[in-house]
């Protein structure tokens, strides 16, 4: 990357990660007001929060394959210039706790840490997700959040700030 002559492959794999989730590219929809051209199912309530994240992500992704289908690789990388690089400072701040609780875990020769699921509840499009973080026998508090990924990103957060309390 231009950005980055000397970033390493670590480094690189983060940004582009961070551009590429579904939580950044629902803000990318959400800006250009996406949601109001889609047409959608009675049954299908696209006002909770986590079916409106999702199905923005999906418009944006959507919305790049049109165009390059339609037009080809040019007008595409001008779009996602415009939709998504413009904007890439926004998703380059979101931090990645659980990215950073396994390169702690690393640097100070612990184990990696190992996340469980220990409860799933609610209907289908409305899960709730019980998580924690083992980091060798030592097991961290529970996360509850509306998906997966949000939940380990809590544990990682929770066990992080126990880790550096203890261990600054």
């Amino acid at each position: 990357m231009a950005e980055f002559p000397a970033g390493d492959e670590g480094l690189l794999t983060k940004k582009r990660a961070a551009i590429v989730q579904r939580s950044f590219l629902a803000i990318v929809g959400e800006l250009l007001g996406l949601l109001n051209y889609l047409r959608i199912d009675q049954g299908i309530d696209i006002k909770q929060n986590k079916v409106a994240t999702r199905q923005n992500a999906n418009l944006v992704e959507a919305l790049i394959g049109a165009v390059y289908l339609d037009g080809g690789l040019e007008p595409c990388s001008n779009l996602v210039r415009r939709l998504i690089w413009s904007h890439r400072d926004e998703a380059w701040k979101a931090t990645n706790y659980k990215g950073k609780l396994i390169e702690y875990c690393h640097s100070i020769s612990l184990e990696s840490p190992v996340f469980h699921t220990t409860n799933i509840s609610g209907p289908d499009h409305d899960k709730v997700y019980e998580i924690y973080v083992q980091i060798g026998n030592r097991i961290f508090p529970t996360a509850i959040e509306s998906n997966k990924k949000a939940a380990e990103q809590t544990a990682a957060s929770n066990a992080l700030s126990i880790l550096n309390g203890i261990d600054s």
